[in-house]
């Protein structure tokens, strides 16, 4: 089972939530820690995770949850509304960057993704979640791709899908009546001249005959 499959089945599933995405990172500038206290729980893994409740009224969260060496288990850290979101900055608009930073109301925080398609397919969900399950204040994205705001979106790629088929269905339809059209043609054509042989064969009989 992979983290995030782990991640959704420990952490969200048993409050009712379902994990629409999650992004592995590192922080790009450390915390300032005036002292480090004696037995310390050592490295971990930092995931920043995106979730909504199945319960209506549905209410979407992001949460930090990290994982701590040694350890196959995941602790729930920082959590966030939604709507407590406030800017996201993917930091270059020109290329393939894992660095991003998230800007809460209470909270600042320097990312580095795992890798720079992670965090791409992280920040496509949340911005469609953005859309989807925010009315009246939606996070400002800054020095974001375009594929990021919908250009290229994976969230799109399904209706794409639909849209080709239906579109490559019509267009079989089309010269499939085309076909026939010229086929119905043909017929009435063959049908025409059969009739016309078959006056002129009579026209002949009745010559002879006569």
């Amino acid at each position: 089972m992979s983290a995030k499959s782990a991640i959704s089945k420990e952490i969200f599933a048993p409050l009712d939530e379902r994990m629409l995405g999650a992004v592995q990172v590192k922080r790009r500038t450390k915390k300032k820690i005036p002292f480090l206290a004696t037995g310390g729980q050592g490295e971990y893994l930092t995931y920043i995770c995106l979730s909504v409740t199945n319960k209506k009224p549905t209410q979407v969260s992001i949460t930090k949850v990290k994982q701590f060496e040694g350890s196959t288990s995941f602790v729930r850290r920082s959590q966030w509304m939604l709507e407590q979101l406030r800017q996201v900055n993917g930091i270059d608009p020109n290329r393939d960057s894992a660095e991003f930073d998230l800007l809460f109301e209470n909270a600042f925080d320097q990312w580095v993704a795992s890798t720079a398609s992670e965090k791409c397919t992280f920040f496509q969900i949340l911005h469609h979640t953005c859309q989807r399950h925010l009315t009246d204040r939606k996070p400002e994205f800054i020095n974001c791709q375009s594929k990021i705001m919908g250009g290229n979106s994976i969230l799109h790629s399904a209706a794409d899908s639909v849209t080709s088929a239906v579109q490559k269905a019509s267009q079989a339809l089309n010269e499939r009546g085309e076909r026939l059209g010229r086929a119905e043609e043909k017929t009435e054509d063959m049908k025409n001249s059969a009739q016309q042989f078959a006056e002129t064969a009579h026209k002949l009989a009745m010559k002879h005959k006569c």
